[in-house]
């Protein structure tokens, strides 16, 4: 791995920039970066590209541009990717904890030898980093979880979890854009759809923007709810 980071290919319309073998905002930024520095330069024949936690996913047109030549504008660009964490949009999700959709939250707190009140506190009051999106369109991998609420997964995963499931599992937290199976403990749920068709962004959050939690109660839940489902806006970024 020279300079930091390596390339490799991935079929044959695909490249993969790989950064340190770590997970940490840093790391993200450099990710970040050299995505920004590819759109930017909109180059023929790139198609998309895919940042996650520590890689950038490439995918070109063969037949529209040369793929060593791209290989080595993205050598370029890898180099010059800058380390500096940006200050992403910030994000207030509200968040009814507890109930149905937080079936997990006493679980936890018993786990962790914490009331479910304290879960709640530790978990609304972090700002976490989002590192990617993934496994469904718009979910949110966030990291930052407080280390008192680090808890492995469920060992039986649910085959239904709800669209808007806040939840935790192993380091991070996460926000879950559709229904979906999940293995991580369900700890609320937030009447924001952070993936939405009828938007003209169908992503409401991206990666390298920063979250928090609001807990409200399940009268605030459902009015919110309500409108959300009617396509109005519930959320803003703070900054």
């Amino acid at each position: 791995m020279s300079d930091g980071f390596r390339i490799k290919v991935a079929g044959d319309s695909g490249l993969v920039v790989e950064f340190a073998e770590r997970i940490d905002p840093a790391v993200s930024a450099r990710v970040l970066d050299l995505d920004r520095a590819i759109l930017a330069a909109r180059f023929p024949g790139v198609l998309e590209t895919l940042p996650t936690y520590r890689t950038l996913f490439v995918r070109f047109d063969p037949l529209a541009t040369d793929a060593r030549r791209l290989e080595q504008t993205l050598e370029r660009l890898a180099t010059a990717a800058s380390a500096d964490t940006r200050p992403g949009r910030l994000w207030r999700v509200p968040v009814a904890y507890g109930g149905a959709d937080g079936a997990d939250l006493e679980h936890v707190a018993r786990a962790k030898d914490l009331t479910t009140a304290e879960v709640v506190a530790l978990h609304s009051t972090t700002i976490y980093h989002v590192y990617m999106l993934g496994f469904s369109p718009g979910y949110a991998y966030l990291g930052g979880l407080d280390a008192r609420l680090h808890l492995s997964r469920r060992v039986d995963p649910r085959s239904r979890t709800p669209a808007g499931m806040i939840a935790i599992g192993g380091q991070q937290a996460s926000i879950q854009s559709i229904a979906a199976p999940s293995g991580w403990h369900m700890l609320g749920r937030t009447p924001v759809r952070i993936f939405d068709m009828r938007r003209q962004h169908p992503f409401l959050i991206a990666p390298g923007d920063k979250v928090t939690f609001l807990p409200i109660d399940a009268a605030r839940l459902a009015a919110l709810d309500a409108l959300a489902e009617k396509g109005e806006t519930i959320l803003e970024p703070e900054s």
